[in-house]
């Protein structure tokens, strides 16, 4: 009980999430065993860290990085435009599928809302749209980017609690593109009401060809990470430091548009991204384990099966809790605190680990665009000038429809491993 209550007394004084959860831990030591127990602290945490896939998270977001700074992300845009653009609301319609193409090379939803709400929302206001509805279908279309692989949650999850990154991988690609199909369909049917502009001229199919051309090297790259992985050909960790030194060479010798001062600061901004991943998960790490001495997740467990024995009940009370929490806390952080406890009751009531971690993942994305935290939210605010809450107005639809689509595929296991079962992952 006073592990809780200091935990979420620094949170609501201001603590970075990271520290709170180290300070909780800590002093759920001291509770157990006094000074003696504090010295146990050092060896959690870095055992906690001491886990190999986690490397390929630093890769991951230096391929985005360098991927961004060499106008990646426009001429995948253009590309999309090209698609879909000639549908009425065709720059909603090129958003979302943007967001498929850009879901490839970082996995980072804060990083698409961030690219496109500095290049498509102004482009969107300037065609006739709303800035609270352009930022709201961006916000929609951004948790697309840690779903479909590869996505810095799923190393994470699959990395803390045993499960192939791989096989998480692939669970991921069917949701993601049934959000973006989805989102699309929301777009089509609100057109009306939003008064969305009407379509532009259909590309030919030459100039399709020639926009395909050039956007082919940047659509190389999720085909070299997920076909790396998924073909059991390379290990994640080694898909994205292949992501890297591809990103690299196609940015310095292609493009040219890489100096050596860039280079230096996107290794910044990757360490700052890094580190603050890297220190929630090495304090969680003693919260983690003060967890486990204490029997915490089996006594959930054993709540939760009082409450219901139904499996669908359950699954739905988790998905639920999942969503509430998501709204006031950092997701990383629920996963590496939440997982160890709910995860042992998805296997007493029979869900796959990868099914399991695919909802969790799911969840926690959807949460990066709920109020009053969701960082994509934010982010979008903070970009585009637009206020928090007339964002969130917008969304509505689209919160709904994901959160359909993650039921089904929660309940739905067969839908939920159909790929990774292809793939022989599961």
């Amino acid at each position: 009980m006073l592990v809780a209550l200091a935990f979420v007394g620094l949170i609501l004084l201001g603590l970075p999430i990271g520290f709170a959860i180290g300070a909780a831990g800590v002093i759920g030591l001291f509770e157990m065993g006094g000074d003696k127990f504090l010295a146990l602290g050092p060896s959690k945490i870095f055992n906690g860290l001491n886990i190999f896939p986690f490397l390929a998270m630093p890769f991951f977001i230096l391929a985005g990085e360098i991927m961004n700074h060499t106008g990646i992300t426009s001429r995948l845009v253009h590309l999309a435009q090209a698609l879909v653009g000639h549908f009425r609301g065709g720059l909603a319609h090129t958003n979302m599928l943007a967001s498929v193409f850009f879901a490839g090379l970082t996995g980072a939803a804060t990083a698409d809302a961030a690219a496109f709400g500095r290049t498509l929302v102004p482009a969107m206001v300037e065609r006739g749209y709303k800035k609270d509805y352009a930022c709201a279908v961006t916000a929609a279309g951004s948790i697309i980017g840690p779903t479909i692989p590869p996505s810095g949650l799923m190393v994470v999850y699959g990395s803390l609690m045993g499960v192939s990154i791989g096989g998480l991988f692939a669970a991921g690609i069917l949701p993601g593109l049934i959000i973006c199909a989805t989102c699309m369909i929301v777009i089509a049917i609100g057109a009306t009401a939003n008064d969305l502009p009407k379509s532009e001229k259909r590309a030919q199919l030459r100039e399709l060809a020639q926009i395909f051309r050039q956007s082919v090297l940047a659509l190389m790259m999720p085909i070299i990470i997920l076909g790396g992985i998924l073909g059991g050909i390379v290990t994640p960790t080694e898909a994205a430091s292949i992501a890297v030194a591809y990103a690299l060479f196609i940015g310095t010798f292609v493009y040219r548009k890489i100096t050596v001062a860039d280079f230096i600061q996107m290794l910044i901004r990757t360490a700052r991204v890094t580190g603050v991943i890297f220190v929630i998960i090495a304090f969680a790490s003693i919260l983690g384990w003060w967890l486990s001495f204490n029997q915490i997740p089996q006594q959930v467990a054993q709540a939760f099966l009082l409450f219901a024995d139904n499996p669908y009940v359950i699954i739905s009370l988790i998905i639920g809790l999942l969503l509430i929490i998501g709204m006031v806390m950092d997701i990383t952080a629920i996963l590496i605190i939440l997982a160890p406890v709910l995860v042992p009751l998805t296997e007493q009531i029979g869900m796959s680990p990868i099914h399991a971690g695919i909802v969790f993942v799911l969840a926690l994305n959807i949460s990066l665009m709920t109020p009053p935290v969701g960082a994509c939210l934010f982010v979008l605010s903070s970009v585009t000038g637009e206020r928090l809450e007339r964002i969130a107005a917008k969304l509505w639809p689209f919160l709904l429809a994901e959160v359909a689509i993650l039921f089904v595929f929660a309940l739905w296991e067969d839908m939920a491993l159909f790929i990774p079962r292809l793939l022989g992952f599961a």
